[in-house]
Parts: C-alpha cells; sequence; structure tokens
C-alpha cells in the first residue's frame, strides 16, 4: 500500500502506510551476521538453532529493525517534505517473535505525532509494526522518531 500524503499534521493516528512482504533468508541473514560480527548459532546454524526450540535460523532483531527504512520508503510519498530525512532515536523497541530464515515480514506505519521544532524542520513519530506473515504475534513494535529538514539551496 503506498499512501500519499499532503498534510501530516492532519494525520496524527492514522495508519499511513503497510509495506509489500520482504522475504528474509538465509543469505540475508549471513550477510548481516558478516556486516554485525554477531555470529552466534541461532543466527547462522541451523541444526543448533532447531534444537534450541527455534526450529531453524532466526534474523537477528536489529536485521529486522535495519529493514524499517526501506519499508517507509517503500509505502509512504510525502510530496510536502523535500530535503533531508533523518533518524532521530527509537523508544519501546520490543522484539516480540523470532523471524525465522525464509519468513515474508512486512511493517506497517502510523503517524503518532507531528511537530515543526523549528522552521524549515519536522519531527516525525511512528508506530511501527513488523508483522510475520502468518503469524498472530509481530516480528517488532516500535516506537521511531525521525526527523525532516528542507532543502537548502547552495550560495
Amino acid at each position: 500500500m503506498i499512501a500519499l500524503v499532503k498534510n501530516l499534521a492532519d494525520s496524527v493516528g492514522i495508519e499511513i502506510g503497510m509495506s509489500s512482504w520482504v522475504v528474509v533468508d538465509q543469505p540475508m541473514i549471513d550477510t548481516f551476521a558478516d556486516t554485525t560480527g554477531d555470529r552466534q548459532f541461532i543466527h547462522l546454524d541451523p541444526e543448533a538453532a532447531a534444537e534450541a526450540g527455534f526450529g531453524g535460523t532466526i534474523a537477528h532483531g536489529f536485521l529486522t529493525l535495519s529493514l524499517l527504512p526501506a519499508m517507509i520508503a517503500e509505502c509512504v510519498r510525502r510530496p510536502d517534505l523535500t530535503g533531508t530525512g533523518v533518524n532521530y532515536g527509537l523508544d519501546h523497541i520490543r522484539f516480540l517473535s523470532p523471524v525465522r530464515a525464509g519468513s515474508r515480514i512486512r511493517g506497517r506505519f502510523v503517524l503518532a505525532d507531528y511537530a515543526e521544532p523549528k522552521p524549515g524542520t519536522r519531527k516525525l513519530t511512528w508506530n511501527v509494526t513488523v508483522e510475520i506473515e502468518d503469524s498472530e504475534k509481530p516480528a517488532l513494535v516500535a516506537q521511531w522518531h525521525t526527523l525532516r529538514h528542507d532543502a537548502v539551496k547552495p550560495a
């Protein structure tokens, strides 16, 4: 679902977007493990992860979290916001259910708050839920803060 948001200030409390499904496969998990150095067996060894009760390897929680920017960019267009977007922080992150290798996940984004702390800067707070296909329990929930800065024209 791609939402075209014209007035964010009037959209607080509304689900703004839901991404398409993303496959979290073993090569993605392996690459993340190599990048971060988090090489726990639950991410890399299917047999040991199954014996530990996960049924196979699982994605890193931070891998799931790191997919949020791609998910929101894919499902929310903001024509009234140009310039630069930056992460401002996350609150209340909870990893509720493991994402098994081969699973499909998607993000849901509800605009929880909108503010303009100074001219040319917008602070957006998103309530995020990452769902796992065919699972009632989400992979994660979080509150994500982003800042948008208007484009500055070079002198």
